[in-house]
């Protein structure tokens, strides 16, 4: 079977000869399923006509794939949207080329003086935006991302005697909180510590641009499960075939003149261009995450094991729907019509059969993730409303119930489902001393379980406040902690919703 490359599109010659506008640090999935997708529905209605020249950000990596397929790959698309089970295939096409730094530092650095250069997008991990006092301005190349970027920016404000009009556009998508604030920092900093001058610093300032994001898809990678049924069904061979949800959403936080530059809006691409990405993170981390949050622990004690089944069971969906609906979205400041309707989407995606998301991997960390996720809407539902969110209340009960256990082993609490089975509970160390710690003093009774919740809710380093001073909250969370260990899951959710 033949191999995908540029034989297989209708106009290579011309697409070769777009102009690199972007530099992209990072090659991997995400990146390919996103903004790589997001260029080429540009270029596919002549409303970008750019490139993207893909630097890999580490010593391995995908860029001698990426070159050996002429810079194309295959992405599918697959989900479930407005109700229906949705795919869609495209050839991607806007990669020009890979550049491997350590290898040839020499083409990483020809970039710095294009001309035709105008953005710089990024995923290398949370871990990427990182300050490294190792780091020197003639190392080829510095091992951090910053490092790399601040040496690129040099060169070009020297190539181009400080002109303003090339400064660049840095979108960074990595997974941090201003993203955009906190590589701008590190930049600065190395310049300072590298004594790049006080002009750079300025240029730095004043022409380039550090835009904060937030990014949201599932970019489910390579299918290595399914590869030769999709082969046989693509008629070529892809090394690099990538596979993502239907879902998207982009919010850059940036001067809106830039949404011309990149018209994402005009090809009907979920991209918001904001002054203050604030609402939609807190919409992202309180509805899509705080969903996973409320629901997965007492889902999978009700003996369920993927996202996926949580939306096929009556009982448990209804819960769910019902937390966001009645209980999250009235806590939210942005449109009553864009909050529905971005909780349906999140719905949507839960029940996307493509994608296999298991309970035990959301319950992670799950004390830290309650505490972002859970309990400012709580706190806020009883700012507003004067009374305690049933739904909310409940899944700190259901998470209290999940890590139920006596027994430490590698580092993990041993709970146990109600058919028996053990499963393991991952958390900070500590957390899950004082659990088991608490749990075996518990005789069943319910002042047993009543002083197990005070004690737990009195802990304001994990809390960030005692939360035994919310009136009621105690009693409400103790009565349904008794009711799922005595009667179960199931029919204390039933009381509930």
């Amino acid at each position: 079977m033949t191999a995908l490359s540029k034989t297989q599109l209708a106009n290579p010659e011309a697409i070769a000869a777009l102009p690199e506008k972007v530099l992209q640090f990072g090659e991997g999935n995400f990146l390919r399923g996103f903004v790589d997708w997001m260029i080429h529905k540009l270029n596919e209605q002549n409303l970008f006509n750019g490139r993207v020249a893909v630097v890999q950000p580490i010593a391995q990596g995908l860029t001698p794939m990426l070159n050996e397929q002429d810079g194309l790959y295959t992405l599918l698309l697959r989900g479930i949207q407005n109700g229906q089970i949705v795919e869609e295939k495209d050839i991607i096409s806007c990669i020009s080329r890979g550049i491997n730094p350590y290898e040839d530092f020499a083409a990483y650095l020809e970039l710095a003086v294009s001309p035709d250069l105008r953005f710089v997008v990024s995923n290398t991990t949370e871990a990427g935006i990182a300050y490294s006092a190792e780091d020197r301005y003639d190392d080829a190349p510095p091992a951090t991302f910053p490092g790399k970027l601040t040496v690129l920016l040099h060169k070009r404000f020297t190539a181009f005697n400080g002109a303003e009009d090339k400064g660049l556009v840095i979108i960074p998508c990595e997974l941090i909180e201003r993203n955009g604030d906190n590589l701008k920092k590190i930049v600065l900093r190395l310049a300072e510590e590298w004594n790049l001058g006080a002009g750079f610093i300025s240029w730095i300032e004043n022409s380039n641009y550090f835009l904060n994001t937030m990014v949201d898809r599932i970019v489910t990678g390579y299918p290595r499960d399914e590869i030769a049924a999709l082969t046989e069904k693509l008629g070529y061979e892809d090394k690099l075939l990538n596979t993502a949800e239907i879902f998207h959403l982009w919010v850059i936080e940036g001067d809106k003149r830039f949404a011309e530059e990149l018209p994402f809006h005009k090809v009907g691409l979920d991209v918001i261009w904001t002054d203050d990405m604030t609402p939609y993170r807190t919409r992202k981390v309180r509805i899509l995450n705080g969903a996973h949050t409320m629901t997965v622990l007492a889902a999978y004690l009700y003996g369920l094991d993927t996202v996926k089944e949580c939306m096929d069971d009556e009982l448990i969906r209804s819960f769910m729907e019902k937390g966001i609906y009645n209980e999250v979205i009235p806590t939210l400041d942005l449109p009553d019509s864009e909050l529905k309707a971005f909780a349906a989407a999140v719905t949507e995606r839960f029940a996307n059969p493509f994608i296999r998301h298991y309970l035990l991997s959301i319950s992670l960390n799950s004390t830290s993730k309650f505490k972002t996720r859970v309990l400012p809407s709580i706190l806020e539902y009883v700012n507003r409303k004067g009374e305690l969110p049933k739904v909310l209340s409940f899944s700190l009960a259901a998470l209290l119930a999940f890590y139920q256990g006596t027994e430490l082993k590698d580092n993990a609490l041993v709970g146990k489902r109600p058919a028996g089975n053990e499963y393991q509970i991952n958390d900070d160390l500590p957390v899950l001393q004082m659990f088991a710690s608490l749990w075996s003093k518990y005789d069943g009774s319910r002042e047993a379980a009543g002083a197990l919740v005070e004690e737990v809710l009195s802990h304001t380093e994990m809390w960030g406040k005692n939360l035994n001073e919310v009136e009621g909250f105690t009693a409400l969370v103790s009565d349904y902690l008794h009711s799922i260990l005595t009667n179960g899951v199931a029919a204390t959710l039933k009381d509930v919703i």
